[in-house]
């Protein structure tokens, strides 16, 4: 495990460069025997700034679902990191990508609401769906403050997930209605076809395994999901770089279309 000093210093460095929109170096660079334990220490300070800086958490985010990217950081579990209020986008405000992001990219996603808190361990499909008001489409507009995306996992757990913004659809339905495994999701970027997808690319099976394997995996740290919050259930397209003037648009069958707008 990484000392304390390091912890709060690599946690630190990483809340200057997101206020700064500055890169770093990659810190696996620097310390080669850094855990993902101790990314997750480092995530947490990272965290511990930003509330002190009067944010607040309205959510999570689940990351690293697909097998692809599983692959390319050759691991083969999801990652967590959270949402705040100053990550919200709403729909229709174009997002500064010159102010506020650094070296943006965009995927298609499905936000879970929650009606009621879910903690594990124990969790399971029927209690996801149980606790969740609402599904919406979603965009995650990711971002690293590591240099040049040269990221192992515990570069982007560290960094809180990749975190950028976040924004919803309106179009909300139950999870009851629909087979979250087989919906399939079109990303277009510009007006022409970027991207395709399906439910079973969240960890190979549905979004709502993904949110159970988050609902267990924070509840052996002692953090319920609760009622009221947002969570990214893990993007079901490949990652999309971006850049000022760009327009992206998100379907899901048998739920709805968002898009976004950057400038």
């Amino acid at each position: 495990m990484l000392e304390k000093q390091k912890i709060e210093s690599y946690g630190k460095e990483l809340y200057d460069a997101l206020r700064s929109c500055q890169m770093v170096e990659p810190l696996t660079e620097r310390e080669p025997d850094m855990t993902v334990e101790d990314a997750y220490a480092i995530s947490s300070h990272l965290l511990s700034l930003r509330l002190a800086d009067g944010e607040k958490i309205v959510g999570k985010k689940i990351g690293v679902t697909s097998a692809v990217v599983q692959n390319m950081l050759g691991v083969d579990r999801p990652d967590f990191g959270y949402l705040t209020d100053r990550m919200v986008v709403e729909e229709g405000e174009p997002l500064s990508l010159s102010t506020k992001m650094i070296q943006p990219r965009a995927e298609g996603e499905i936000a879970f609401v929650l009606k009621r808190d879910l903690e594990g361990p124990g969790v399971t499909v029927a209690d996801v769906l149980r606790a969740t008001d609402f599904i919406v489409p979603c965009f995650e507009i990711v971002d690293s403050r590591i240099r040049d995306w040269k990221i192992k996992i515990q570069d982007t757990v560290a960094d809180n997930a990749s975190c950028g913004y976040f924004l919803l659809g309106q179009e909300a339905v139950s999870p009851h209605r629909l087979d979250l495994s087989t919906c399939g999701m079109v990303v277009e970027l510009n007006g022409r076809l970027c991207s395709t997808g399906a439910g079973a690319a969240a960890l190979g099976a549905s979004p709502v395994t993904t949110m159970v394997w988050l609902a267990n995996t924070l509840g052996e740290l002692g953090t319920p999901l609760k009622a009221g919050e947002v969570i990214l259930s893990g993007s079901l397209v490949p990652l999309q770089p971006v850049k000022p003037g760009d327009y992206m648009s998100v379907s899901i069958g048998g739920i709805g279309r968002t898009a976004v707008r950057f400038n």
